[in-house]
């Protein structure tokens, strides 16, 4: 494993473990992350938000004693914060969590603008964060960011950050803070955070035939994810590179593309980037921020069946949907079922109009004479 350092000379693995994504298999999950320490992996990122993700990590690592062996990085849920007194609220129940009494890196998560940020100000944030870094308990302070380049800019400019997370990729490298954002930060000497480094796994398992086939003929011996994850790590601004991984062998794979990576061609970048933007029709990173929906609809897997339509094929997409609404069974939750409520739209980190794109892929997949055919495989499936 190779390591960064952080604004004050700590180590950090340039490969951290993103808790986002655990599975129920707690047995599994355990054996991961011991896994991840023993290879090196010593940057945990885990969220409020994220189900169960805070208690399991706080479960194994004091199961294993191990809390001192990693750094933990987790993150006040600024949307569910609705007076100053939420802050103290929800940082002790994660402190609980985590089975600890300190967190290491410590965000404000998702700051989507500077008036956010200003509205934080107005409830005292500054004063609260200097209290928990005083007492010990932060550590570190950060923030995740799903904005523009310019508030991403005055955000920096507003306050003494240690730390910052942003979606980044050779796809993405213009989106939200982007790479300006990114050089920017850098030069401030603020450590940068990546997350979104395969763009929800898309990069990875997701690209269109003919992209992997040109990856393929510029280096066999490379995978689509280590094109990806050797991006950004031959870029030097760059701290730590967040994988939401879950399971083993992700884990195996891409500490050995932590250990290995090189310099590789920038016009292979570009020609599947080409490919990459014709074939993907709606950019969900299948974050799932925008879950549970009030109605049921799956949201991100419908977005997902779509893309992969246009990717994979038809046949391929319409399985994928299929399962996503449960089609034949006799409580299908359909894209159409959607009642426009919106709530969804409010927290979507890449800004999706998330009501429209659902008529979109209704569309697309529930044509009349479809669903016509659905009700009657539904009808005798019921009989």
């Amino acid at each position: 494993m190779k390591y960064r350092e952080d604004k004050y000379g700590n180590k950090l693995s340039i490969l951290g473990l993103g808790c986002m994504r655990f599975t129920r298999d707690k047995a599994a999950t355990e054996k991961m992350i011991l896994a991840a320490i023993d290879g090196g992996v010593n940057y945990f990122d885990t969220a409020y938000i994220y189900p169960s993700s805070e208690v399991t990590l706080g479960e194994i690592l004091a199961k294993n004693n191990k809390r001192k062996d990693v750094y933990i990085n987790t993150k006040l849920p600024l949307a569910m914060c609705k007076k100053p007194d939420d802050f103290d609220k929800f940082f002790n129940e994660q402190l609980t969590r985590l089975q600890t009494d300190y967190i290491d890196y410590y965000m404000m998560h998702s700051v989507s603008s500077f008036d956010r940020w200003k509205v934080l100000c107005e409830w005292g944030i500054e004063d609260w964060i200097d209290k928990k870094k005083k007492s010990g308990q932060i550590r570190q302070i950060g923030f995740s960011y799903h904005g523009t380049y310019q508030d991403f800019i005055k955000i920096i400019d507003a306050y003494p950050w240690e730390f910052c997370m942003i979606q980044y990729n050779y796809y993405d490298e213009h989106y939200q803070a982007g790479r300006k954002g990114l050089i920017y930060a850098a030069e401030k000497g603020i450590p940068i955070m990546i997350m979104e480094p395969l763009l929800g796994g898309r990069l990875a398992t997701g690209l269109p035939k003919q992209a992997v086939e040109i990856f393929k003929k510029a280096d066999p011996r490379v995978s689509p994810a280590e094109w990806a994850f050797w991006w950004l790590w031959n870029q030097d601004e760059v701290t730590v590179i967040l994988s939401g991984m879950s399971s083993l062998e992700q884990l195996q794979q891409n500490i050995h593309a932590a250990s290995h990576y090189r310099k590789l061609k920038d016009a292979v970048y570009a020609d599947v980037i080409e490919l990459f933007r014709k074939a993907y029709k709606i950019p969900c990173t299948s974050c799932n921020y925008c879950l549970p929906c009030p109605i049921g609809i799956n949201i991100p897997s419908c977005f997902s069946a779509y893309n992969t339509r246009y990717t994979q094929g038809l046949v391929t997409g319409y399985t994928q949907y299929m399962t996503s609404t449960a089609s034949i069974s006799q409580n299908p939750i359909s894209p159409r079922s959607c009642n426009g409520c919106g709530k969804c739209e409010k927290i979507c980190p890449q800004h999706i109009s998330i009501r429209k794109e659902l008529k979109r892929v209704s569309k697309k997949f529930e044509p009349l004479p479809v669903r016509m055919l659905m009700s009657i495989v539904r009808w005798v499936l019921g009989r």
